[in-house]
């Protein structure tokens, strides 16, 4: 009995063995080995779908591209800093303009497409955006024109130097209307409308006294680097326009949600409203500049021509005020063609260059008596360093009411002081003055309207005669002469001494005018 069980246990074993070996067999064949203890791949296990889990997704590759580029700019020297300036709300309706037949605009949309690098191409938004700035802007549109002809050729060789399309110069009456101290409700500031970080990151300078956003020179170079390196960025420069009004993330997400689209009039109603109207506004200020003539708009010329102006780094600070006295250039033309010194002073800080720009017909007077300007302007500000109080009597102040009108340079001379004056004794930061506004004047020949009969004519009259003291000659002008060429004739005797001794309130003066001087 025990020998048979053995047997069948034998048999049993072998069986068992043989099953054994051929499953390892089997397993060392399949690619699923067991042999290296490192890998463990189990294919027969049927995976189950975790809802938990997010199904994966995958981004605009385009969008996202883009996106990688002005990021880093953004986080290496924070270029990110977006202009907002919004365009005017447009309103995209059919428009009755018979003037200008459909079919006449789009054969010259075609022939400007043709030599822009701008999709400008015809649609009926533009045509609308058009046909409405033609019907209700004529007035507006002509001043601009005008303007133009001052500071395009200015913009023209700052965008040239960068290689920059040359049209882009219209992008500038989009973004502040040619008016170099404009401010948007944001802070942006100047005539291509930078917000200070941006302005400071471009190299313009901004302080309490400058603020080179508002200089048409240099905040066109900035401009051109900035809109370079948005170019660089999208490669297209409709894109790139968008991106300068809203910032590139909103040009790039509204790629996204338009389903990757690439062209400007296929993303637009994906990006901010204002961006939405941009494009065209510049657009169609393009054309009708380009266009002007046949639209009946004259291309007169501007009061002041670039070239017929010049430039001279200051050496000492000067006032514009000081600058108008030894030139004889009205302090409103200064304003125009300096706007970006905001009290009307040029400070002088070692290692800036601040310059002074004067209609040519004023720079060799400058050039030639500079030292002794310099001494007059010095002397000015000894003397204004002293306390208000031993400046003039408080009894001696005025409130005046700005009325509809009125700008610094008319109360400067309505009142006999400086605009600078003005500014200091009512911690104006800007000449922008409202009607209402109460302002704090010391005037030197100025008395407020009363009940008496005392005029302000007669209070100018009897200052000239208390003013003149001793020996009284009589100055004939010269051609050439101003009112501080004289003075420095006659030691002891201001600009100011002349004004009130011959009652004038402007600084120009004729060839054979009678001047009252006191040698006293």
């Amino acid at each position: 009995m025990a020998k048979i069980l053995s047997i069948i246990f034998f048999f049993t074993f072998l069986v068992c063995s043989s099953q054994i070996k051929n499953s390892i067999t089997s397993i060392e064949q399949s690619s699923n080995t067991l042999v290296d203890s490192t890998t463990q791949i189990l294919n027969d296990i049927n995976k189950v779908q975790d809802t938990t889990i997010f199904k994966a997704v995958f981004d605009n590759e385009h969008a996202a591209s883009l996106d990688k580029k002005w990021l880093e700019d953004l986080y290496s020297n924070t270029l990110f800093d977006t202009i907002y300036e919004s365009v005017a709300e447009l309103t995209i309706e059919n428009v009755d303009y018979p003037e200008l037949p459909t079919d006449t605009l789009k054969a010259r949309l075609k022939e400007l497409d043709a030599r822009t690098p701008f999709n400008v191409e015809y649609n009926p938004a533009l045509e609308s955006v058009i046909k409405s700035y033609l019907k209700n802007r004529r007035e507006v549109l002509q001043r601009l024109i005008t303007l133009s002809a001052y500071y395009f050729p200015m913009f023209e060789r700052e965008l040239d130097n960068h290689n920059i399309p040359l049209e882009i110069k219209y992008l500038a009456v989009v973004e502040s209307a040619l008016k170099p101290a404009a401010k948007s409700r944001v802070g942006a500031t100047g005539l291509w409308q930078f917000m200070y970080s941006t302005g400071i990151l471009y190299g313009l300078d901004v302080t309490s006294y400058v603020d080179e956003r508002s200089d048409p020179i240099k905040s066109t170079e900035a401009a051109a680097k900035y809109l370079s390196k948005l170019y660089e960025i999208f490669g297209d420069w409709d894109l790139a326009l968008a991106a300068y009004n809203s910032g590139p993330g909103n040009v790039t997400k509204a790629i996204r949600r338009s389903g990757g689209y690439k062209n400007y009039w296929n993303i637009r109603n994906n990006l901010p409203r204002e961006t939405a109207g941009y494009l065209p506004a510049f657009l169609a200020n393009m054309y009708i500049f380009e266009y002007a003539e046949e639209h009946g708009f004259k291309k007169m010329k501007p009061e002041f021509a670039y070239i017929e102006t010049d430039t001279i780094r200051v050496k000492h600070m000067i006032t514009l005020d000081q600058v108008s006295e030894v030139t004889d250039v009205d302090i409103e033309e200064l304003q125009f063609l300096n706007p970006s010194y905001k009290l009307d002073v040029i400070p002088y800080v070692k290692g800036k260059d601040y310059t002074l720009r004067l209609p040519m017909s004023a720079i060799g007077t400058f050039v030639t008596n500079e030292d002794a300007i310099y001494a007059y302007a010095k002397a000015e500000f000894d003397k204004r360093e002293k306390p208000l109080p031993q400046l003039v009597e408080e009894k001696s102040k005025t409130t005046y009411v700005v009325k509809s009108g009125d700008y610094l340079g008319r109360l400067s001379r309505k009142f006999g002081v400086r605009v600078s004056q003005i500014m200091q004794w009512n911690g104006l930061r800007s000449n922008e003055i409202r009607v209402g506004q109460r302002l704090t004047i010391y005037p030197r020949n100025y008395v407020a309207t009363t009940n008496t009969a005392t005029t302000a004519s007669t209070a100018v009259k009897a200052s000239i005669t208390s003013n003149i003291s001793g020996d009284i000659i009589t100055y004939t002008v010269k051609s050439g002469d101003s009112l501080w060429s004289i003075s420095q004739k006659f030691p002891g005797v201001s600009v100011q001494n002349i004004k009130e001794w011959n009652d004038i309130s402007g600084s120009k003066l004729k060839p054979g005018m009678k001047l009252k001087i006191s040698k006293g």
